[in-house]
């Protein structure tokens, strides 16, 4: 049981990375290596959504691989970081439209936040539930 839960958290680990991997490709490739060519920049964003989705299909076979209480916890840490990142990421855009922030709003703080929130919400689940 341990090995093939070890099994599966390699994979999601492998795909999460090679999202990483391609995403920095899709991000930076076009101003470094193939100097704006759009077919190129086209390719890297089509193959990092492809891996976006791999990753999220490896994801879902290791959640599947939880058990009942397992689920639970990480359903409810999903729930709480879905709701806050909806609110919080809209509150930051009204502030930006509105001009009540000195920067532009940025995509990668929601994701930090994002990221933030499902770790805090998960140990406090996991505390909670043990």
């Amino acid at each position: 049981m341990k090995a093939e839960r070890k099994k599966r958290m390699i994979q999601l680990a492998a795909w999460t990375w090679s999202w990483v991997a391609t995403l920095a490709i899709a991000t930076f490739g076009p101003m470094f290596i193939w100097e704006d060519n759009k077919t190129l920049t086209i390719l890297a964003v089509v193959v990092n959504l492809i891996n976006g989705v791999l990753m999220i299909l490896a994801n879902r076979k290791l959640f599947n691989h939880y058990d009942e209480l397992e689920r639970k916890i990480h359903l409810e840490s999903m729930g709480l970081t879905l709701g806050l990142s909806v609110i919080v990421g809209l509150t930051y855009s009204i502030l930006d439209q509105k001009n009540l922030i000195q920067s532009d709003a940025e995509i990668g703080l929601l994701v930090g936040f994002i990221g933030i929130t499902y770790l805090v919400t998960l140990l406090i689940n996991r505390k909670r539930y043990s």
